[in-house]
C-alpha cells in the first residue's frame, strides 16, 4: 500500500468531539428548561398553600378578587360586594406572580391614577 493510500484509508481526526457537542448542547438546554420549570411550578405551588384570607388573587379565567375562605381544595373569592365564588385552590394565582411564577403587576397598579 503506498503513502497516499494509507492516509486516505484514516479516519479523520477531531470530528469526535464535534459530534459530542452537537450532542450534549441540545441536551443541557433541556436540562435548564427542565429545571427552570419545575423551580417555578414549586413557587406558584407553595404560594396557592400559603393562600390567607385578605390576599388579593387572580382565577386562571382572569377574574380578579379577595380570599374571604380557604378550605382544602377550594378558595372563596369575593369579586364584588355580595358575590362570592368558589374556586379550585389550584386555578388560583398568589398575589404578586404570574402563571410563569414571576412577580408581575396588578390591574391596581396600572390605569389613569397610577403613578411610574
Amino acid at each position: 500500500m503506498t503513502p497516499l493510500a494509507t492516509a486516505a484509508a484514516a479516519p479523520p481526526t477531531g470530528g469526535g468531539m464535534t459530534t459530542l457537542l452537537l450532542l450534549a448542547v441540545p441536551f443541557l438546554v433541556l436540562l435548564y428548561l427542565m429545571f427552570s420549570q419545575r423551580r417555578r411550578a414549586r413557587a406558584v405551588s407553595e404560594a396557592q398553600a400559603a393562600l390567607q384570607v385578605g390576599d388579593e388573587v387572580m382565577a386562571a379565567a382572569g377574574i380578579f378578587g379577595t380570599v374571604v375562605g380557604v378550605e382544602d381544595d377550594v378558595v372563596r373569592l369575593q369579586v364584588a360586594e355580595g358575590v362570592v365564588l368558589r374556586v379550585a385552590r389550584r386555578a388560583v394565582i398568589p398575589p404578586g406572580t404570574d402563571a410563569s411564577g414571576r412577580v408581575s403587576r396588578t390591574p391596581r397598579d396600572e390605569g389613569p391614577g397610577a403613578t411610574a
